[in-house]
């Protein structure tokens, strides 16, 4: 097999504490020695100026296939992801129709892999039609290959059904994420409420918006002993409740 070297790299692995400006060689794919190695290698790459680091990962991205090809395609969205790095990326469910079922979730896996890009491992959803209503065959789901459970742009706004969700989830160690907006409160927003959005004339949406859902999805994680997390933070308070529950433990 051929021997690559990468040299003059910063290099960064965090896993294995890795922070510095060193070499990387490689052979079939595989890393077989970091600075000084006994070889002589077939192709070098100058790294000069550059952060050599392992592949990264997206934990959300938009796909839109299938159904909705115009805005993004499987092969369009992995063509980005490498050129910037990313070789394994999670995509959410808003697809047509969503991954609410195991057929479209293997569909998505066997579209990725003919693609051959990068690894692409869907996320499915919490509710059947991202409506909030009735839960997924998440089990199913999960077989199917699903890594986590969301209905992305979505809240699960009903607190019962985000109950069951988290109890089930914990049953199996699933982790369920979570765009946390209190429509009702935000309904018609465009930005952040506040001197910006009075000054500028745009409905805005008012912090506890996020932050009353954050607080009740954390005290039901803590009830059903889940694991949670919230896609989106855009306020103080949201950040805060995060914090206080990391500290707890959740």
């Amino acid at each position: 097999m051929s021997l690559l070297l990468i040299k003059n790299g910063h290099l960064i692995d965090p896993a294995n504490a890795v922070d510095e400006k060193s070499d990387l060689w490689i052979r079939g794919g595989k890393v077989v020695a970091v600075g000084n190695y006994d070889g002589k290698a077939d192709r070098v790459i100058d790294a000069e100026g550059k952060i050599v680091c392992p592949g990264l990962i997206d934990m959300h991205v938009h796909l839109r296939e299938p159904g909705q090809e115009w805005k993004e395609d499987i092969e369009s969205g992995s063509r980005a992801a490498v050129a910037g790095g990313v070789t394994s990326m999670c995509c959410m469910p808003n697809t047509g129709p969503h991954i609410d079922h195991a057929g479209i979730a293997l569909q998505i896996i066997a579209r990725a892999k003919q693609v051959g890009l990068c690894n692409v491992h869907p996320i499915g959803a919490v509710t059947k039609n991202l409506d909030g209503k009735e839960l997924t065959e998440m089990r199913e789901l999960s077989r199917a290959g699903c890594v986590a459970f969301s209905d992305d742009g979505l809240p699960v706004w009903h607190a019962g059904v985000m109950r069951k969700a988290l109890e089930y989830s914990a049953s199996f160690g699933y982790l369920v994420i979570q765009h946390a907006e209190e429509k009702t409160l935000t309904a018609g927003g465009a930005i952040n409420e506040g001197w910006i959005s009075t000054q500028l004339g745009v409905a805005g949406m008012p912090a506890v918006g996020e932050d009353s859902m954050i607080a009740r999805d954390i005290m039901l994680a803590r009830l059903s002993g889940a694991r949670y997390h919230v896609a989106h933070i855009s306020t103080q308070g949201a950040v805060e409740l995060v914090r206080q529950a990391r500290k707890q433990g959740l």
